[in-house]
């Protein structure tokens, strides 16, 4: 058994403090089982959200040392032991109580994404025709378990709170999963340009980096959707294009 220190946020949205507990922790726990404990012993009103404890319904992000990380997936043997370890909620939503957020502005702008619209089917058995390199392309995509870490981690929101004009990572990763995908035939760029504003995103990777699944949110998801948005609204040869053809493409 080994004795650590924790700092954990304790408060709401009109004030807060770090309180320190120390527990006994043992070989193989997280940082939810440390809370669980600190819970139990010490503080039962600490609030907190967690779910499968499995890494795949993120319900338990918060801060960890100042990180964005799931707290069920995050080792005390990955943390400096001597040190005091720091738990705060998310800085990108608004405080509810201790380490929750209110994450519900997330939903709404989920809605505000236009769905799937199939294409006509072009086989004779009403089924669609695809390469298997598209279906491939966005399976990486339908990983995300919407623990919202990127969101929290994106400076866009997270420093300027830009919450009315950009729709975050998490978002611009399901537009691509709709976008690449090979039966759809609806148009989002032009909202992807004006309300959902992918304009402000200049590519950190800081999103990539805390994804617990290891989704290539800049490279494989956003960036690619930058580079449809500049094709239609800002490239001259193809805008001529168009013009002389009356076709998108």
């Amino acid at each position: 058994m080994t004795t650590l220190t924790f700092h954990v946020f304790r408060g709401d949205g009109a004030s807060g403090r770090m309180e320190e507990h120390k527990t006994d922790v043992a070989e193989g726990m997280v940082v939810l089982d440390a809370l669980h404990q600190i819970q139990a012993r010490a503080c039962p009103d600490l609030a907190m959200r967690w779910n499968c404890k499995a890494g795949k319904c993120g319900s338990c992000a918060a801060e960890i040392n100042g990180k964005p990380r799931l707290m069920c997936m995050t080792r005390l043997n990955e943390l400096p032991a001597d040190k005091p370890i720091t738990v705060e909620p998310m800085k990108t939503f608004p405080l509810l109580k201790d380490l929750v957020t209110d994450v519900s502005w997330n939903y709404k702008v989920k809605i505000g994404i236009k769905k799937l619209k199939t294409r006509p089917a072009d086989a004779p058995d009403g089924t669609w025709r695809t390469q298997q390199k598209d279906v491939d392309r966005v399976q990486e995509f339908r990983k995300c378990i919407e623990c919202f870490l990127c969101q929290d981690v994106c400076h866009v929101l997270r420093d300027h709170k830009l919450h009315e004009r950009f729709i975050g990572p998490r978002f611009l990763v399901y537009t691509a999963a709709l976008e690449m995908n090979p039966i759809d035939s609806e148009d989002r760029l032009g909202e992807l340009k004006t309300e959902h504003g992918i304009g402000y995103c200049n590519i950190t990777k800081c999103c990539t980096t805390v994804c617990p699944e290891g989704i290539h949110i800049t490279d494989n998801a956003i960036i690619p959707l930058k580079e449809r948005v500049v094709d239609r609204f800002y490239d001259p040869v193809l805008k001529v294009f168009r013009v002389l053809t009356g076709r998108s493409g």
